[in-house]
Order: structure tokens, then C-alpha cells, then sequence
């Protein structure tokens, strides 16, 4: 019999950031959502070399590599990737796989669990913490941005997501986010956000969005979260084409939902993804109904999720050796 360990990791929404500017001797920081689907399941068991298959598999071999020469040289892992949240459209498909396979491995050795630590050890962790927290723990989370010797940055705040809130998905699959060397000469090019737009993100974060979590006040959350997302909808538009979004489409799509009701409207990280939250099921489906056509004849796909309150799922079992 041999060792199997399984991880599932969920994907995530990269919600905004709230200092681009730097100024007082912190950067980034950065709020996030974990979601119900879609989701990252590996496994990984004891083999003679490493291997990988499935989904994914060259992104997750290189991945394996560098964890298995730092955590256990003298070993070798056989890799699965069963399924994988879609690469590069904004909802955390590397950091979520890169942390799982870590995770996997730590479990299979007996060592210690520490996501942070992952994700400075596998290059994730360079703007943001909230890959790293939210695989940790699920919600919503807060992170404290990169200081002069951050290595992965803290989170600084977790709070359950009201579990009667939905989030409404849209994305464009013929538009892709920026990521890899583009998204580095992207933020090289951007010049410092305004400390006055740096300080109205911080202030409608900490006095209005994260007490209306806590409150489960909707319409305050919604109207917070829109508002940041125009900020930095705005600053990041130089790199989108002059736009807030990656895909005009998937803006046309959300703005119409915002008509219809929902709330909370932006894109994720880079997109394509676009998303817009209700107060409830019922609400979502309504609106939902409503715009099915008008995404069919964009080319758009449109999906209904829950926020996840938990953190990745981690199991050991024991598998016959052939």
C-alpha cells in the first residue's frame, strides 16, 4: 500500500487592489473572494521520478520540479491533475494549483502546512497574498500588500461571505487576460495611482465594505465594491485597451445587469471574467433569465456561484501499489 494525498482548491476573485501607490511604504494590498467552482483537483503520490498527467501537466511538472528539489530532494511524486480552474482568466488558476501541489506534498512528508511560505517558494505571491489566504481559509479576505521585506503578503483580514449572496460569472472565451511578461510590463508602465484614489479605496474598504460583510448589509457592499472597481478599472485601463475591462463584451454584459439589479460590478485581476453579485438565488436567476439571449449573441458564457467559507480540502488515503 502507498500514501495518496488529494487536493481540491478553489478559484478565486482578485477583487481590486487598495494602494498603488506606495507612498507609505507598503504596495498593492488587495481584496479577495474565494468561490464555490470552479475548482483545482490534484493528486499526488510516492514514484520512482516525478511525472505529471492530466490537465495542465506542463505548468504542473515545473511546478512539481521546484517543490519537490526545495522540500524533499531525496524523493519523487507522481502528479495528477484531475481538473483545473481556467488558466489566465482571472480567477487564480496558477497560484491555486501551485499551492496545491505543494500542499500535497508538505502532507505526504509530514510537513508542517504553510501557504505563504508556498507561494514565495513557487514565484506566487508577488502582488498579492489572497491566493495564499484564501486557500488557507476561504471568505473573504483582506491582504496587507508587499512592504520592503515582505515575502508573501499577510492577511490582515477574514470574513465568512453571506452564504444567501451569489455571484454571477461572465466570461469572454475569446479574450484572455494579461499575464506572465505581458502583466509585468504592464504594471512597470503604470505610473503611481493618486494617493487620493489610493485613500478613497482604503476608506470605502474599511468603513463601508468590509462592515456591511460583517452587517450582511447588501446594498452598501455592492455600491463599495462597484466604486473600487471603477478606481481601478480606471487606473489599469492604459493596459486594456483604454478600458476597464479586457473584453468590451463581457462590460456591456455586466452593465446591463446592473440595471437589472445586481451589484458589486467589475472584472477580476485581469479578466476576461467579469462579475456582478445579488442579494439571493432567486434574484440571480431572475436576472439571469433575463440576459441569457443577449449573451448567447455575444458569444459570452454566464455561470452562478456561492462564496466558499472554507479552505482547501486536503485528504490522505491509502492506495494497493500495482
Amino acid at each position: 500500500m502507498s500514501a495518496q494525498v488529494s487536493v481540491t482548491a478553489a478559484a478565486r476573485l482578485h477583487l481590486g487592489f487598495l494602494d498603488m501607490n506606495g507612498g507609505l511604504g507598503r504596495k498593492f494590498g488587495g481584496i479577495g473572494l474565494a468561490l464555490d467552482s470552479p475548482a483545482t483537483r490534484i493528486s499526488l503520490k510516492p514514484a520512482p521520478t516525478n511525472s505529471a498527467s492530466g490537465v495542465e501537466t506542463e505548468r504542473a511538472r515545473r511546478l512539481l520540479t521546484v517543490t519537490q528539489e526545495i522540500l524533499a530532494p531525496s524523493n519523487h511524486y507522481q502528479l495528477t491533475i484531475h481538473q483545473a480552474i481556467p488558466a489566465h482568466s482571472g480567477l487564480g488558476s496558477g497560484t491555486q494549483l501551485a499551492l496545491a501541489i505543494a500542499a500535497a506534498l508538505r502532507s505526504l512528508e509530514n510537513l508542517p502546512r504553510n501557504s505563504a511560505a508556498d507561494a514565495a517558494m513557487l514565484s506566487r505571491g508577488a502582488r498579492s497574498g489572497l491566493g495564499a489566504g484564501l486557500f488557507e481559509q476561504g471568505g473573504f479576505v483582506v491582504d496587507g500588500g508587499r512592504g520592503p521585506s515582505t515575502l508573501t503578503p499577510p492577511v490582515i483580514s477574514r470574513t465568512s461571505f453571506p452564504q444567501e449572496w451569489r455571484v454571477i460569472l461572465v466570461h469572454d472565451p475569446a479574450a484572455i487576460g494579461l499575464h506572465d511578461a505581458e502583466e509585468k510590463e504592464a504594471f512597470a508602465a503604470l505610473e503611481p495611482l493618486s494617493p487620493a484614489a489610493s485613500g478613497e479605496i482604503c476608506r470605502l474598504v474599511l468603513m463601508k465594505l468590509m462592515p456591511a460583510l460583517a452587517e450582511k448589509e447588501f446594498a452598501p457592499f455592492g455600491a463599495a465594491l462597484t466604486r473600487i472597481q471603477e478606481i481601478v478599472g480606471d487606473y489599469f485601463s492604459p493596459a486594456q485597451k483604454n478600458s476597464r475591462y479586457t473584453s468590451k463584451r463581457v462590460e456591456r454584459l455586466i452593465m446591463r445587469m446592473g440595471g437589472l439589479g445586481a451589484a458589486g460590478l467589475g472584472q477580476t485581476s485581469w479578466g476576461p471574467t467579469g462579475f456582478a453579485f445579488t442579494e439571493s438565488e432567486i434574484s440571480a436567476r431572475i436576472i439571469l433569465e433575463q440576459i441569457t439571449e443577449e449573451a448567447g449573441s455575444l458569444g459570452l458564457t454566464t455561470t452562478l456561484h456561492q462564496g466558499l467559507n472554507t479552505g482547501a480540502k486536503i485528504d490522505q488515503s491509502y492506495v494497493r501499489i500495482a
